[in-house]
């Protein structure tokens, strides 16, 4: 165990059936650290990714957070100081972008935020609380000017970061993005990796994406899977010269084989 991690996955097996997703998967995330995961479709990514929010259980191994060994269900995650963001955008069409976020905070209020739209008794200081902290994740990913705006009328780039100001909303220790990079144009990619960075500086972040070259340029350290397991792991420029991450992505002879994720 490395208690000063962030994250820990010793040894996760998932099968389905008789496919094996994830096979004997490792890796560690330290503090204010950026870990890529990458590898072609099939590779398991998204499973390990459900693993670690709690709605797929591992056949073997244990996940860590902070040190401490847990069985993960999807609505602690907040509690445990984690945040995600989905593949698409997952965004409240009913809510403005402002609201959207402050979903985020929930954990932070002792009314709660339902309460707060309610107008309940004694949640009149928390709201206010919360859409301060709303304002600030906004602001945090250039999205302030939007914040009275409902997702439908947003571009898919600026609904892209009204998701992570809802992650980052929380303060968490650690957040999971998942393929945050899908549908940006490379104006909004160059913006997304500066963020990343920047992100860093507070926390640690996992990254789960196709882009390899936004991958390379933002991680401090990559894992590459591939049907499940873990072929090259380290510094960006030692995954990349790795000639199994090769084979894997032009899918080459070198490349293994095994079941689909």
């Amino acid at each position: 165990m490395n208690p000063g991690s962030v994250l820990e996955v010793r040894s996760v097996t998932v099968r389905f059936g008789g496919l094996t997703a994830l096979d004997a998967v490792s890796l560690v995330v330290p503090p204010r650290h950026v870990m890529g995961v990458i590898g072609p479709n099939g590779a398991g990514k998204t499973t390990l990714l459900n693993v670690l929010c709690g709605f797929i259980r591992p056949d073997d191994g244990e996940v860590f957070f902070g040190g401490r060994r847990h069985q993960v269900r999807p609505h602690q995650l907040a509690g445990l100081g984690v945040a995600r963001t989905l593949q698409g955008v997952g965004l409240y069409n009913g809510l403005t972008a402002l609201e959207n976020v402050m979903v985020g905070v929930t954990c932070r209020a002792k009314a709660g935020f339902w309460s707060g739209l309610l107008a309940l008794p004694r949640a009149g200081r928390e709201e206010r609380v919360l859409r301060g902290l709303a304002r600030q994740a906004l602001e945090r990913v250039g999205a302030a000017d939007v914040a009275g705006a409902r997702p439908s009328e947003l571009s898919y780039g600026m609904r892209k970061k009204v998701a992570l100001a809802r992650a980052l909303a929380a303060k968490p220790g650690l957040i999971l993005l998942d393929e945050p990079a899908s549908g940006l144009s490379e104006a909004e990619l160059a913006e997304l990796g500066r963020l990343i960075r920047d992100l860093a500086t507070e926390g640690s972040l996992m990254v789960i994406e196709h882009h390899v070259d936004l991958m390379m340029s933002v991680c401090d350290s990559i894992v590459v899977l591939d049907f499940g397991r873990v072929i090259a792991s380290g510094s960006p420029r030692e995954v990349q010269d790795n000639p199994m991450v090769t084979a894997a992505y032009l899918g080459t002879a070198e490349a293994s084989e095994g079941p689909a994720e």
